[in-house]
């Protein structure tokens, strides 16, 4: 703990930059441990190569704590996935990696967004409606859990313009 501590007051200022192919390990090691069916690092090597993804990585320091990936189509957009290091979270960084994928995907012509959340996922639910995304919809028993357990999921939207 005193080391990422001692990281954060050192003055390692958070930085949310485009992901590239050399980030693919470090991503799939961050949504690993951050959701039941983790992505592997070829998987986010396809994505990282696609003209209509948008990946975003969040660094502190020298450090990949976070990122974003996000799939365009016309003038819409899905966020796929958001994660950030557990040990970094509260502290408002997921904030600050989801407002600055969302501007750059307004830059790309993005006119509405939309993300599936995971019902019970009361932080990240926080997070999307503080930043502005509304539920419309829910889809029953969407998310399967490693223990054969089926949790509900709800669609959110945001208009960027």
């Amino acid at each position: 703990m005193m080391r990422w501590l001692s990281e954060w007051w050192r003055g390692g200022t958070a930085a949310v930059e485009p992901a590239s192919a050399r980030d693919a390990a470090r991503l799939a090691q961050l949504h690993g441990a951050s959701f039941a069916r983790g992505w592997g690092e070829g998987e986010f090597e396809g994505m990282l190569s696609e003209r209509n993804t948008l990946v975003h990585r969040l660094r502190l320091g020298h450090r990949t704590i976070g990122f974003a990936v996000s799939r365009i189509g016309a003038d819409e957009a899905e966020i796929l996935s958001i994660a950030v290091d557990e040990a970094y979270r509260g502290r408002g960084l997921s904030r600050t990696l989801l407002m600055t994928h969302l501007g750059h995907l307004a830059g790309r012509g993005v006119r509405t967004i939309f993300l599936e959340v995971e019902e019970n996922n009361q932080p990240a639910r926080r997070l999307y409606v503080g930043c502005g995304f509304m539920v419309v919809g829910r889809r029953e028993r969407y998310y399967k859990q490693p223990d054969g357990e089926h949790l509900n999921a709800l669609l959110m939207r945001r208009d960027l313009s």
